[in-house]
This record gives C-alpha cells, structure tokens and sequence, in this order.
C-alpha cells in the first residue's frame, strides 16, 4: 500500500464563531433527534425523504462539484436547474461561494491557502473550519467564468431566500400536501435529510483525505476507499479525483461504486448532459504503474543485492587457478564465484561443484549439464557469491583466454543485464 506521512498542525487560532452555521448544524440534529422519539415515522414519507436525499446529493456532487467547480461535463439549462435546485437544498452555501472554496482546496491542496486543509486533523477538516473563524484564509482560484455565469451570480444574490423554499419549505410542504404528514415532513424530510447530507458531504474533506489508498499518487493526502465512496455518492475515489479532477468520473473502474457518474452517464443518454470529460486511458494507468514502481522500489531497498560489476576486482587466469585449489571457485559467464560455503546445499550434490574448481562453468550452468531455476540465475543464489571477475573474459575449452580486455567489459555487462 503507497504511503503517506502527515506532520499534523494544531488548528488554528479562532478569531470568532460562525454563528449561522453553528446553528444550521446544531439545530437540524437536534430537531431530527426529537422526531424520532415523538412521532411516528410513515413509509411513505420515509421513501420521500429518501428521494429527497438523493436530490440533494446530487446536487452537491454532479451540480457544486463536478459541473461547476469543475467543468467536468456542460449541462442544459433544466438540468442546471435541476442541480442548483438540489444543492440549494443542501444548506451548504451558494454554489459560487463552494466551487470557490473547493478550487482554492485543489490548487492549493494540504497547505495554510487550503480552507480545509487536512493537516489540520479530521475535526477541523470535518467541521471546524466551517463553524469556526480563523487567521487562514483561501487562496485564490480563478473563479472568472462563474462571475460571469448569470445563473450562478442569480443563485449566489438570492441564496438565503432559496435556502428556505428547497432546504425547508419544499421538504415539509410535499409529505403534508400529498400524505398529511406535516411533522413528518418537517422533523424527517427536512431536519434529518439535511443532517445525513451534511456529514455525508464533509466526509469528502474529512475521511476521504484519511482512510484508503493512493494508487495514484501519494504526494498529498487524498485517499481512494470504497466506504468514502459510500457515504458520499461517489466521491469517496478522491487519490483519482484530485489527480484527473477534470474527469466526470471519481470511480475509473467500472466495478467501483459512483452513482454520481452513473446519473452524468445516464443525463447524456437523455441528451440533458454532453461533452462528457475523461482523462486518457493510457496517462491514468501511468500514475497507477508509477506508483507501483515506488511501492516495488521501496521493497528493493530492503533487500541485499550481489556486489556490482563494478566494485570487484578484476582477477587474472593464473590467480584464479592458484586461488580455486585452496576454496572452491567456478566460472560462470565472466564471473568468479565463491560456492565453497554452498556446497552442502546445491541441489547437484558437492561433487559436482568440487570437481569443476578453476574451470569455465557456464555453458553447463545454463543447460549443458542442468537448466538452473530462475532463482540460481537471478540475483537470488549465485550472483551473491561473485568475488572477482576474469581478466580478459571467458575461459574456452581449458585454455587460457585470448579475448582482449574490451570484450570483458561486454561479458560483464551481459551478466548485469
């Protein structure tokens, strides 16, 4: 699994309250809570409010975040309407005021610009840079293209009003209207949808900056985890999200849970969204193989590795032969190797390597006499008891070598490779 260090930051210095949001996220629990010990829940304002909840959802993870905080696909105008609607309906601010924040969190992910920057802790991440003021502030993002989107601007001007109709009124009027269940409506498909929506949504800066992989990339601390993903519609593929946020998708892989990109997919099926934007198949598996490659690098450097090339001497005929009656010493393509502590454990038994002391082994080594497994060939065994290399190169047919010292440099690296 890639890793990530965090040197974790205490929080910042509070400089006040935010009294509206303290209250949003203090009295919605609290008005929920007393439903559920004073009425009665009904089936069908429960299936209602379930709805209602997507809706939101939606609203916040295909409208705030992927279409317009980052252009991932281009939307018509009822859908557009559709979206706003619901993130209206999530009491989390306007969608100017989020996509802002959320593009200053990309650009400037885990530093003091980052508004919910997750080396502050999983509280503050969660809730307390939203109920809390500070010294920090967000740095900036190009927001041009929303000053200039008259839908937005519209929203952002009359957000409070729009606030009250989908996150309240819509919610307590519908399950009255249609089941007489005004408490119903007001106590399960306002108070607690908005509750579950609030926390499912934080969890986008919280968990999913904490919990799962990187698969990606490991430089910062977003996190692929299938919980995540669960508790936010999809958003939970963040380490994929915050390397291709331009791409619709959060989930790459077909298998993993993103109801968010399944509603894209299905509005361009309907003609309501197009221009869908995917990152290239080929560059998004070169992150995953990067990464890989560091995992596998990681693991190399905790194993020992035969002495390089390089670093032995260079060993004449004559001493090689002095040398191999007094240990045991054979050689295979240009290498001289020390078996005499291996000769109780080789497979062929310690004649075989006794007997050929001082003499040229390769060709028998790789099949004239026994087809050596991957593990004798590699740096597993016998690279790991080189101590010289043959001056000149390769013995042939018991005489001595002839090779000039050039093509020893060509027996040398052919053995590295």
């Amino acid at each position: 699994m890639p890793s990530f260090t965090r040197t974790l930051k205490a929080p910042p210095k509070t400089t006040g309250i935010r009294w509206f949001n303290v209250a949003v996220l203090t009295l919605t629990p609290l008005i929920a809570l007393n439903g559920c010990f004073t009425i009665q829940v009904r089936h069908e304002t429960a299936f209602f409010s379930a709805i209602y909840y997507v809706f939101t959802m939606l609203g916040i993870t295909a409208g705030y975040h992927r279409l317009w905080s980052h252009r991932s696909y281009n939307a018509t105008l009822p859908l557009q309407l559709f979206l706003l609607a619901g993130g209206t309906s999530a009491v989390q601010g306007s969608c100017y005021w989020w996509a802002r924040a959320h593009r200053s969190h990309h650009r400037h992910t885990d530093t003091d610009l980052d508004p919910y920057n997750s080396n502050r802790g999983l509280l503050w991440t969660h809730i307390g840079w939203m109920v809390f003021k500070s010294e920090l502030r967000s740095g900036p993002s190009d927001v041009s293209d929303l000053r200039q989107d008259a839908l937005i601007q519209w929203q952002h001007r009359h957000y409070f009003l729009l606030l009250v109709i989908f996150g309240i009124l819509v919610p307590c009027i519908i399950p009255g209207v249609m089941f007489d269940d005004w408490w119903g409506g007001f106590y399960f498909a306002a108070a607690l949808r908005l509750t579950i929506a609030h926390h499912s949504t934080f969890c986008i800066n919280s968990i999913a900056h904490w919990l799962g992989d990187s698969p990606y990339d490991d430089a910062l601390s977003p996190r692929d985890h299938f919980l995540s993903s669960l508790l936010t519609m999809g958003e939970g593929y963040h380490n994929f999200h915050h390397q291709f946020p331009m791409d619709y998708r959060n989930a790459f892989l077909w298998y993993q849970y993103d109801p968010t990109k399944w509603f894209i997919a299905t509005c361009k099926i309907l003609g309501l969204a197009h221009n869908l934007r995917v990152f290239p198949t080929n560059e998004i598996e070169k992150g995953k193989l990067a990464m890989k490659l560091k995992e596998l690098k990681q693991v190399q450097d905790t194993l020992i590795w035969p002495t390089g090339p390089n670093e032995l001497p260079v060993v004449s005929w004559e001493i090689f032969q002095r040398e191999s009656k007094a240990r045991t010493l054979i050689l295979v393509a240009g290498f001289i190797h020390d078996v005499s502590s291996f000769l109780d454990r080789h497979p062929g038994g310690r004649h075989n390597l006794v007997s050929n002391s001082g003499k040229e082994m390769t060709a028998a080594f790789f099949g004239g006499m026994y087809a050596h497994s991957n593990a004798a060939h590699n740096a597993i065994l016998l690279s790991m008891m080189r101590v010289g290399v043959l001056e000149g190169g390769v013995e042939i047919v018991g005489q001595r070598p002839t090779k000039p010292p050039v093509l020893r440099k060509l027996y040398i690296a052919q053995a590295a490779d």
